[in-house]
């Protein structure tokens, strides 16, 4: 296992999860569910390729006592805030619609 590869493909999916949720978010604070849907669907593919690597690491671990290096702490960060950004921008997106939806049945 290449450990400096397994580290940059673990930030780099990590940070594409993250634009893509906050792209998601931005659409749907214009009105396009549609397009927040695929953003969402694109930022969860990138947290599973992340996630894959991240297994990859694990399961090569080979000393329990290792210490980890900086850089293995950063990329890990970089996933981790990934996943929990996702998590709350599903959320923000779902009261985003029931938000739009009420406003319109006041409207009408």
């Amino acid at each position: 296992m290449n450990y400096e590869k397994t580290m940059t493909h673990l930030i780099l999916h990590g940070g594409n999860a993250r634009g893509a949720a906050y792209e998601a978010l931005d659409a749907a604070e214009e009105g396009n569910f549609s397009e927040a849907e695929e953003k969402l669907k694109e930022a969860e593919q990138e947290f599973i390729a992340g996630h894959k690597w991240q297994t990859e690491l694990i399961s090569h671990q080979d000393d329990e006592n290792a210490v980890p290096s900086f850089v293995m702490i950063h990329a890990q960060d970089h996933l981790m805030t990934a996943q929990a950004e996702l998590s709350l921008i599903k959320r923000l997106i779902l009261q985003i619609k029931e938000t739009k939806a009420l406003c319109e049945r006041v409207a009408s």
